[in-house]
């Protein structure tokens, strides 16, 4: 299956409904970086209550072309939430994360199409006008496929909970790499 031919939509997590499925997708070992190894359902209830009460942070279930659950998004305002503090801000800054549950049947291509899908409903709003990430140093996996749709690391920062690779993505970048796919 290509990236292509895989299309997502999106709508707001309840944290309430959506806490037993999030629990089980941030806990799993693979989910190391998500850095909620050892939280408990009401752990993660409490983490996306808070996020649905923050007007500068926001999470979303993406959902896969069957109407089901198939990732988490995170965006929020780097100038308030996350990077304050750790870099300048420019106006239409969006700061993202997303997860994608471990399987044990991987459908080649899709997390490259996840992250894809994101990037592009961040830049579906006009004021969007760069994305910025700050993976763990060490999650090699993610900064490729960040540098595959158009992210350029800038430089490593020192967050509370970890060393991170900060990178950003202008809405040219993205679409000239997702163009050459």
């Amino acid at each position: 299956m290509s990236t292509m031919s895989m299309t997502f939509t999106f709508r707001p997590l309840d944290p309430l409904q959506d806490a037993e499925l999030l629990h089980r997708w941030v806990t799993h070992p693979k989910a190391t970086y998500w850095m909620m190894q050892d939280a408990k359902l009401e752990d993660v209830e409490r983490a996306y209550m808070e996020i649905a009460a923050d007007e500068h942070h926001h999470a979303l279930i993406g959902l896969g072309e069957d109407g089901e659950p198939a990732f988490l998004m995170e965006y929020y305002d780097p100038a308030h939430r996350e990077l304050a503090g750790l870099y300048e801000p420019e106006p239409g800054d969006v700061g993202m994360h997303f997860l994608t549950p471990a399987t044990d049947t991987p459908v080649h291509g899709f997390t490259r199409a996840v992250i894809t899908a994101v990037v592009a409903r961040l830049f579906a709003d006009p004021a969007t006008r760069r994305v910025v990430v700050e993976p763990d140093v060490g999650n090699k996996a993610v900064q490729a496929l960040n540098e595959a749709v158009g992210f350029v690391p800038v430089r490593v920062i020192q967050k509370p909970e970890k060393k991170a690779l900060l990178s950003f993505c202008t809405r040219e970048r993205f679409e000239t790499a997702v163009a050459a796919v």
